[in-house]
């Protein structure tokens, strides 16, 4: 065992060494791998952070029932109780009178003095109800299905089609992202196992005469596994320095956005726990690399 470790440290320290006199190819690589680890978790950062924004949006999807302009405010009442007990526990019930309804379109609209030239309300009464809890789209459209089919209602509008798309655009986003994330992982084992490839072409005669003397394939093997783990480590570091400048460099103009929309929204941000997976990754991601370039190239280096 004492002899084991020995060799895996060897191998450790003379990938070190080659890397560091090799530093600006070294650097070049770490940079190209850290910038492709770094987009797609950006992409799925800001996704998070859309959907910590709009998680509490979905308690706001609200029905609206308007009724008919020949109800009248106490038939309106009555209709509100009665609908208030048949839902108890699943919506909360508004009711908005024709003359709450005239006094919030004037105070909207700006048109208080040609409303005063009328001679009728022109506004119907309103049910405007908001689901208890998370809004769930079968029960908001069951709902919308039940006071659409009442006399007394004229027409139903449910707030839950915008969400709807919200969602679908975010989950598309999403899709995007791990797809984005996959093609740039695979540039980066093809990116290390190029750099692995090349290293092992200029170091031919050495691997030759290592072989000529009984060098086995994992003695061999076992530096330039290193070297592309190194690397690929190199490179998660990187990944992680770019992430936290990014949100330095975001995180004031979202806090002040957030702020005049009297917001708590925060950018997303790795983490500990998530930056050591990336960096994680790009390790796994550099040694698959090399494990490709090597098993597939030092098989055709024979001594001759």
């Amino acid at each position: 065992m004492p002899h084991y470790l020995e060799r895996h440290l060897q191998a450790l320290f003379g990938s070190l060494g080659q890397l560091y006199r090799q530093r600006v190819n070294t650097l070049l690589t770490a940079l190209v791998i850290g910038v492709s680890l770094a987009l797609p978790v950006s992409l799925l950062l800001g996704l998070t952070t859309l959907r910590q924004a709009t998680a509490g949006w979905d308690g706001d999807a609200r029905l609206t029932a308007y009724l008919k302009l020949e109800v009248d405010d106490d038939a309106a009442r009555d209709l509100a109780r009665r609908l208030r007990g048949e839902l108890a526990g699943q919506a909360e019930l508004t009711l908005i009178d024709r003359a709450q309804a005239l006094a919030e379109f004037e105070r909207s609209s700006g048109l208080g003095e040609a409303l005063a030239l009328l001679d009728d309300n022109p506004l119907p009464a309103a049910l405007v109800l908001t689901p208890a809890g998370p809004a769930d789209e079968a029960a908001v459209r069951d709902l919308s299905q039940r006071l659409a089919a009442l006399p007394q209602v004229e027409d139903v509008q449910a707030d839950l089609d915008w969400l709807r798309r919200l969602n679908a655009l975010l989950e598309l986003g999403r899709r995007a992202a791990w797809a984005v994330a996959g093609l740039l992982g695979a540039g980066v084992v093809l990116v290390t196992g190029n750099t692995i490839r090349l290293a092992i072409y200029n170091r031919r005669a050495e691997i030759e005469i290592t072989k000529l003397i009984g060098g086995t394939d994992a003695f061999i093997r076992r530096p330039f596994l290193y070297w592309g783990l190194l690397q690929g480590c190199a490179g998660g570091l990187v990944a992680v320095l770019l992430l936290l400048a990014v949100n330095g460099f975001l995180a004031g103009p979202v806090r002040t956005l957030a702020g005049l929309y009297g917001s708590g929204l925060q950018l997303a941000t790795p983490g500990f726990l998530g930056s050591l997976a990336v960096l994680a990754l790009g390790c796994l991601l550099g040694l698959a690399g090399a494990a490709m370039a090597v098993g597939r190239h030092l098989r055709e280096i024979e001594p001759t």
